[in-house]
């Protein structure tokens, strides 16, 4: 059984570069990088449904909480590898 796996790991990871982009670029304040990262993901959940067959969801609402879910994950996972290393 494929649930699209690939689709929605390909959206957090593109979703965590632009997040990375924008924490490098310094012109944008940190606490709109979430935000950010769940637009991006919304706007590739939304490409996705119409641009890969595999994709795990059939109409645009959910397509859209697919990406915005992915988007956030990207955020999700950037606080763990911190606070992973600030216990160190």
């Amino acid at each position: 059984m494929d649930f699209g796996i690939a689709s929605v790991a390909a959206i957090t990871v593109i979703a965590y570069l632009v997040g990375a982009a924008c924490k490098a670029s310094s012109k944008v304040p940190d606490t709109w990088i979430p935000v950010i990262c769940g637009v991006v993901g919304a706007v590739l959940g939304v490409a996705g449904l119409y641009l890969m067959p595999d994709f795990p969801a059939a109409d645009i609402v959910n397509a859209l909480a697919v990406g915005i879910v992915s988007g956030f994950a990207a955020t999700g996972i950037n606080q763990i590898y911190k606070q992973a290393n600030k216990a160190d």
